[in-house]
């Protein structure tokens, strides 16, 4: 505390001891506030949606053919590239970066009609239409696609064993757990589909190639290209999980995710202590840099 004819290069600076004085003195204002506090943090944690994390966990399948030889025999690997086939590559960017396109994502949405679950303050299921008249109210696949990979969609990569955990959040456990699972079949469908598409095209060029060549060793190295596609051909017919193995499918989550009540009202409770307490310390230093102005400038008239 400070004396009232102390001189100006004397101001002490407020300690610890007055901290904690101001803090008593206004203790039923600081416990009014964090009463007032806690109870409305406790009615929103209790009213508010419960959201719910549905995971599969995947692994990435390896590349059972032999391509990733082909890149050390000279000719051969060029052979390979001018023909498509990916060689030495990471068997899961691919499928990562297609799990993470807008397409794929749009694709989702748009088969599985999810804009109306997606918006439903602004979808009237009376009349089966968007409540706003105007065409910008209305929500389209962009926002839907924005949405869905933001607040729904996760995919996180573990860099040291190299699994996939896809995650969905939704108000409904059963929707999550069926969402994720249905995300990884349609993906591997997907690259399933590519494949075959892909490896039937370098299959004919390689033919074509094999046909118009009179080199006896060309035609040879040209076999063993085509041979690792027939074989990839033969695998994307037969393998579903093409991309992805699934080592453990989502389940339909017991524990929501948000709110989590208690560590809710916890926060709430502490932080309306200290803001309550930094309130009435910041008046009380105000008020006293006030009060010690003017005695200065009494002292000094």
């Amino acid at each position: 505390m400070i004396a009232a004819d102390e001189p100006p290069d004397r101001f002490e600076s407020l300690n610890l001891i007055e901290i904690w004085y101001v803090i008593w003195r206004h203790r039923w204002w600081v416990l009014g506030f964090c009463a007032l506090s806690v109870a409305a943090t406790t009615v929103y944690a209790f009213t508010a949606k419960s959201w719910y994390r549905a995971e599969v966990l995947l692994k990435p399948v390896e590349d059972k053919s032999s391509k990733q030889g082909l890149g050390g025999m000279g000719g051969l690997g060029a052979l390979a590239g001018l023909a498509g086939i990916n060689v030495g590559s990471n068997p899961s960017a691919e499928p990562l970066a297609v799990l993470t396109s807008r397409a794929f994502s749009a694709a989702f949405i748009e088969d599985l009609d999810l804009l109306p679950l997606l918006f439903p303050k602004r979808w009237d299921p009376v009349n089966k239409r968007w409540k706003s008249s105007v065409l910008s109210g209305q929500p389209d696949i962009r926002d839907g696609v924005r949405y869905f990979d933001k607040k729904i969609l996760g995919v996180r990569e573990d860099r040291k064993n190299g699994f996939i955990t896809l995650s969905i959040d939704w108000t409904d456990p059963k929707v999550a757990a069926v969402w994720a699972n249905l995300l990884v079949e349609r993906l591997n469908d997907r690259m399933r589909t590519r494949a075959l598409a892909q490896a039937e095209t370098n299959v004919t060029y390689l033919k074509e190639e094999m046909a118009s060549s009179n080199i006896v060793t060309l035609q040879q190295s040209i076999g063993r290209v085509l041979e690792n596609e027939l074989q990839d051909l033969m695998l994307a017919r037969v393998n579903k999980e093409y991309s992805f193995t699934v080592i453990d499918p989502a389940e339909t989550p017991k524990w929501r995710i948000f709110p989590q009540r208690l560590l809710l009202v916890s926060l709430s409770f502490i932080m309306s202590v200290i803001i309550s307490s930094v309130f009435f310390v910041t008046r009380y230093v105000i008020r006293r840099n006030v009060a010690w102005t003017e005695h200065l400038r009494r002292k000094a008239s």
